[in-house]
Parts: C-alpha cells; structure tokens; sequence
C-alpha cells in the first residue's frame, strides 16, 4: 500500500459551535484519521491472525472472551452485533482449534459460556500487545493527560444511549481482570 502522508490542521482546537457554523461540510480530516488509525491499529494483529487462518472477527471473539471469562453467546452477540450464524462459524474455527472452550452454564444448562483456553490466552495477549504498543507510542507524543482524553474522545464517540452500557461493560472485565491477579 502506497505510504500516505495527510495534512492536518492540528494547530487549533474548534468548538462544536464552529463545526456547525462549517454548514453541512463533512469533517473530513478527522473521519479520515479514523480510517487511517483503524487500519494501522489492527494491521499489526491482521498479520499474526492470518498466519493462523483467522480474521479479524476471530481476533473480536478472543479479544471479548479473553476479558470477559464465562461470558454468554448471548452476550456476545449483542457486543459484537453479529449474527448468531456468522459468530458460531468464528467460534467453531476457535473451538475446534483450541483456543476457546464452551461450557453449559451452573444454573441454566441451556446457557453457553464462553473461556478462552490457555493457548486462546496467549493468542489474545499477544494481540492486545501488539495493539498496546502502538497506543503507548502514540499517546507518548501527545503529552500529560493523553489517555485520560483519548478515553473520553473515544467515549464521546459511542452512541449516548449505550456509552453508561458500555462503561460498565469496561470496568466489570477489568475488576475481573484484576480478582485473576
């Protein structure tokens, strides 16, 4: 791919006031910057995955499973907003090669949780490495409280019906993540 260089007007911060007063001109340097940072942020772990015969809904699956051990399909389904069709194919490739298991819940044996194997530990951690190195790196160059707006852009961005969701969603995987030492 051809290496391309995007100038951006980084010197000035505009309110929310003047990007309406822009009439309905698209915010094209920042949507590109998403497109662009997105791609970048998974091509590091696209590479590994490929190597296995995986994609990038393998990688959602472990990634979720991964912080969310004993997590319901149910669950699942509704954070990945797939079909059940298309997740059990991924979760069959994962099941059958030994990086996630699925066990009938304690209570209910109709539900299905999901863990991820040692092995499917491993994968997604390396993975998320590879991704926390290049946020370490970038937020380096911005500067004191880089992560703290980061997060709260990235918030910002999440419908506002779901963000309160989505938060709690965050902080009970890392309280799990945590208890796990």
């Amino acid at each position: 791919m051809a290496d391309l260089t995007v100038p951006v007007a980084t010197d000035r911060a505009f309110s929310g006031a003047e990007w309406a007063g822009r009439g309905n001109e698209p915010i094209w340097d920042v949507i590109e910057l998403l497109f662009f940072a997105y791609r970048d942020f998974i091509g590091d772990p696209d590479d590994v995955l490929a190597k296995l015969g995986f994609g990038r809904a393998h990688h959602r699956v472990l990634h979720f499973v991964n912080r969310n051990p004993g997590m319901k399909v149910a669950e699942l389904l509704d954070v990945l907003k797939i079909t059940k069709q298309s997740l059990g194919r991924v979760l069959k490739q994962l099941i059958d090669q030994g990086y996630v298991v699925q066990k009938e819940g304690a209570n209910d044996r109709r539900q299905r949780l999901l863990y991820v194997t040692a092995k499917g530990e491993t994968l997604a951690m390396k993975l998320a490495g590879l991704q926390t190195a290049r946020i370490a790196g970038a937020l380096s160059e911005l500067g004191p409280n880089a992560h703290e707006v980061a997060c709260r852009f990235l918030t910002a961005m999440i419908n506002a019906d779901h963000r309160d969701a989505v938060l709690r969603f965050i902080a009970r995987a890392d309280r799990a993540r945590r208890a796990r030492g």
